[in-house]
């Protein structure tokens, strides 16, 4: 198995049909201060496999700060199940709404590990203290 891709969103989530739908993709934060916490961040994590990958799989997800600090972690176990006749590769999307703790600014990442091997990580950029207005006049 492999990480097709991973990203933080706004919100996501799977339809009846199967399909993955993602809104509000972010790669940087502004916080007014420090300590802080960012609220129902969506992590997206879109798994790929084959007929090999059939079984029990352990996911792994570590919110590491700039000084590669682990603020939070978790883990749960992931089963396979057989592929369909005819089916050479499966999709899995995993789905995660995480409150994710900032401690200051800086460069944090999710390290994202699969059977306890690291795989990718989702780099964030955070910003702490006012907004700088931009010159359309919006506010980032």
């Amino acid at each position: 198995m492999h990480v097709a891709f991973a990203l933080f969103a706004d919100a996501a989530n799977v339809s009846q049909e199967g399909k993955l739908n993602i809104l509000g993709v972010f790669d940087a934060l502004h916080v007014g201060s420090s300590p802080a916490v960012h609220p129902r961040a969506h992590l997206v994590v879109h798994i790929k496999g084959n007929s090999l990958d059939t079984g029990n799989h352990t996911v792994t997800l570590r919110w590491l700060n700039p000084k590669r600090a682990e603020l939070w972690s978790s883990a749960g176990d992931l089963s396979v199940g057989p592929l369909p006749s005819g089916v050479a590769e499966m999709d899995v999307p995993l789905i995660a709404q995480i409150d994710l703790p900032i401690d200051g600014a800086g460069s944090y990442a999710m390290a994202i590990a699969l059977d306890h091997e690291p795989t990718t990580e989702v780099p964030v950029q955070v910003r702490v203290g006012a907004p700088i207005a931009a010159a359309s006049g919006l506010v980032s």
